[in-house]
This record gives C-alpha cells, structure tokens and sequence, in this order.
C-alpha cells in the first residue's frame, strides 16, 4: 500500500517555562506537499486529549476549558490557513497562549492521516493504561459516544460545542447545548434549520430531561429570532433495555416530558445514522 508522507507536530502545555517541565496535550499532522499546483490544499488535522488528568497533575489550576476550546478554534483557523501562504507554524503562534509550545516537525509516512493521527496520540499523548480505567456511565458515556460518532464521519470540527443556551433564551441561563450545526438549506426540505444535539441520561433521575424540556420552547424562539432559521433540538439517551421496572418508568416519564416540548428523543444506537446525516448536510 502506497503510504502518504506527512509531518506532524506535538503541543505542549508548559505551565512554567523557567523550570521547562511539559506535559503532550496533542498533536497536528499534515500531509507534505498535499495542494500542490492548482489541487485544493489540505487540511491539516489537529486534535486535542480527552484526558487531563496528568495536565491537573502538574498544575491544579490549569484552565482545562480553556485548553479544550483551542482545539476547535485551531482547526477553524488551519482550514482557513490551507487556503493561504502563511505556515502552519505562524497559524498556531497567533492562536495559542505563553503557556503552550509546538514542536518542530518531524516525518512519518502514513496509510491515511486519520489513522496515522490516532498512532500518534496513542504514541505521544494518551497516558499508558496500566490498568483497566473505569468505564463510563450516564451522560459521560453519552456524550463520548455522541462524539465519537461525529468525529468518525469527519464532522466534529465543523460544529458548534457547548453551546450557551442564554444566547437565545436569556442572560445569566447556564444551560449549554453538546454541539450543533446548521444544516446547508439545500440538503433539507424546508427552510434553514440548526440541529442541536444534547446527552441525556434517563439512569439515574429525569432532572436533566425536565430541564430540557423547560428550556426548549424559548430556545426554539431564541434560534429563530437570532438566526432567523428552525431548531431541531435532539436528545440522546441510553436504550432502555436493562433498566428495571422503577427505572423504565422514569425512563419512559423522561422521554414523554421531553417528546412533549417536540425535543426528538435518540438513542445512543442510532447516533451513526445522526452522524451520517451530518455528513451529507455539512458536504463532508
């Protein structure tokens, strides 16, 4: 198999530059050479840790939303660079804080670049798992599957994340929305539309189902009054299988009281039919 030469590069977070001590945040890896001639250039592809834990460890006060928000911010500002002279290197110097480096590049050839970025994490990044880590549960578990789903279809980068609810509803409301996006009006059947996507966890308690529900319909005339175009607001839940009897009742209770507020209720096993029509509305 013909392998793609490429560079990648390491970002580092450096909470005291005097005493030099770093710790691997994430890694940006680019094709060489890709865009040459009249050939549209190449994204070059970024992607962050999901794991702080040794970020806390070396600085307790660490802004960890922070550093999780560059990393859209610096896909958004690379895809508007491919089209553009100016390095990757200077790119990223506009872009991130005293407190972040980047390496110099160094080379690897690769069977495609979204398997070689994934090597890469788990080579540079990702902590050693020494032992098994404890699996996720609840909204946790949701909205890493939401995630992963988008990501695999190449969309992620191209959405809104933790969207602040006051925006359409009113100041000081806390609520923030998973992710988002608005649909190109050409792929959907009626006027603009912004698709929003929240995890829900119905194991517990439906707390977070009725706040939902009470905050849909303002937010629905917040999208439009805003941006001029019609919310479709979904919620993701665990199936329902497994649940005992008590907790299938407030399961059901939780998605009658958001079905209630026209909030489309999924579950986990149809976020690739989500992620794939994110794809096709987004032009991936």
């Amino acid at each position: 198999m013909q392998r793609l030469p490429c560079e990648f590069f390491l970002i580092r977070y450096v909470p005291d530059v005097v005493k030099g001590e770093f710790t691997n945040i994430g890694v940006l890896l680019r094709e060489v050479g890709a865009g040459g001639g009249s050939a549209t250039p190449a994204i070059p592809l970024v992607r962050f840790t999901r794991d702080w834990s040794r970020v806390r460890c070396m600085d307790p006060d660490a802004d960890i939303d922070l550093l999780e928000a560059l990393e859209p911010e610096i896909t958004s500002r690379l895809r508007t660079a491919a089209l553009d002279p100016k390095p990757v290197m200077q790119v990223l110097e506009d872009t991130l804080s005293n407190s972040l480096q980047i390496t110099e590049p160094r080379a690897c050839l690769a069977e495609s670049v979204a398997a070689e970025l994934d090597q890469l994490m788990r080579m540079y990044v990702e902590p050693l798992k020494v032992k098994v880590s404890r699996q996720r549960t609840g909204r946790a578990a949701i909205a890493a599957a939401m995630r992963t789903e988008f990501e695999r279809a190449g969309v992620w980068p191209l959405m809104r994340k933790r969207i602040s609810a006051s925006l359409y509803t009113a100041p000081g409301d806390p609520m923030r929305i998973d992710c988002g996006y608005r649909a190109d009006a050409k792929q959907t059947d009626a006027s603009t539309i912004i698709r929003m996507f929240q995890a829900v966890s119905l194991e517990g308690d439906v707390e977070a189902a009725k706040v939902l529900a009470y905050t849909a319909p303002q937010l629905r005339d917040g999208v439009g009054r805003v941006e001029q175009a019609t919310l479709e607001l979904t919620a993701v839940v665990e199936p329902i299988r497994g649940f005992k009897e008590d907790s299938a009742e407030r399961y059901r209770f939780g998605v009658e009281t958001m079905e209630r507020q026209a909030i489309r209720v999924m579950t986990v096993s149809d976020l690739a039919r989500i992620a794939e029509t994110a794809r096709i509305e987004l032009r991936v």
